[in-house]
């Protein structure tokens, strides 16, 4: 068998045109521009990539986008400042801290300070004891797009067994959550589970997020399930570009599995899309509107 290849890019893009459509509605209706406010900190090159298609994106969509580019020896003071001002601006509805920040700032202190209303990372302590809780709440990009790129596979995730390999506030951890939420029965494991390879041949959803190089092997899987890679590792190519690959053994997996995210081209792609999601659906309910239908 050859796996289906879940197209990352395309559902990324009919994503995108579902939320310029609400944004051009509400805009319409009732007046309301959503902003999105994004803080870099220092000059990351991949962080500089990321932070340009956020932009270009969210202007895409019709909404305001607000760049905040700040020295990589700002002081933490200077940093939360800039913060408390994003708050209270009424024009943004999201804000973002591009992570990671420099050592010499604190980032559980930076990601506290944000409002949670405004918390399109989900990484606010609010937003995360409220999506355990089982209660509706902003949820990190990347999880969430990874419970979108599922269910285009899989009308329904109740009652499949699925395995998350990565245990990240980030990622790992919420995306339990979410998978929860559709009613999976979900594994939890990681780099130092005992005999993670039996764990995976048992799961009918494997999602990859522990950050090495094609540590999932083919043979790990259950024949037809389906893969998800978060993984996004630069292998060093001599006289050339870095390569990009995941943390699934592709080649591997595509004759075991029955769909599978490429790298690139699968989870990276939703990302920013599920931003821009998160920052309409704050908007809304700043301004006490029902929840937009995307």
């Amino acid at each position: 068998m050859t796996a289906r290849i879940i197209d990352g890019k395309a559902i990324a893009a009919e994503l995108r045109a579902r939320v310029a459509d609400e944004v051009a509605r509400v805009k319409r209706d009732h007046e309301l521009t959503p902003g999105l406010a994004v803080v870099l900190v220092g000059h990351d090159p991949a962080s500089e990539v990321y932070v340009r298609s956020k932009h270009t994106q969210t202007q895409s969509a019709g909404m305001a986008s607000f760049e905040h580019k700040l020295p990589e020896d700002v002081s933490q003071a200077d940093l939360l400042a800039l913060i408390a001002r994003l708050n209270r601006d009424p024009m943004v509805h999201g804000i973002l801290v591009q992570l990671p920040l420099p050592k010499s700032l604190h980032t559980e202190t930076i990601i506290n300070a944000i409002d949670p209303a405004k918390d399109v990372d989900g990484l606010h302590p609010n937003n995360a004891g409220r999506l355990a809780g089982g209660l509706a709440a902003l949820s990190p990009c990347t999880p969430l797009g990874c419970i979108i790129l599922t269910k285009s596979v899989h009308a329904s995730l109740e009652g499949m067994n699925a395995i998350v390999i990565g245990r990240s506030n980030l990622v790992g951890r919420p995306l339990v959550q979410l998978l929860l939420n559709e009613n999976a029965t979900v594994t939890i494991a990681h780099s130092r589970s005992r005999d993670l390879p039996k764990l995976c041949a048992q799961a009918d959803l494997v999602y990859a997020a522990v950050g090495r190089p094609e540590m999932v092997r083919g043979d790990w899987l259950k024949p037809g399930a389906t893969v998800i890679d978060v993984g996004i590792n630069r292998i060093p190519v001599p006289g050339g570009k870095p390569k990009l690959i995941g943390d699934v053994a592709f080649q591997e997996a595509l004759n075991v599995a029955g769909a599978i995210t490429p790298v690139p081209g699968g989870v990276g792609q939703m990302t920013v899309a599920c931003l821009l999601v998160n920052t309409l659906r704050a908007a809304c309910a700043i301004a006490g509107l029902p929840a937009p239908a995307v």
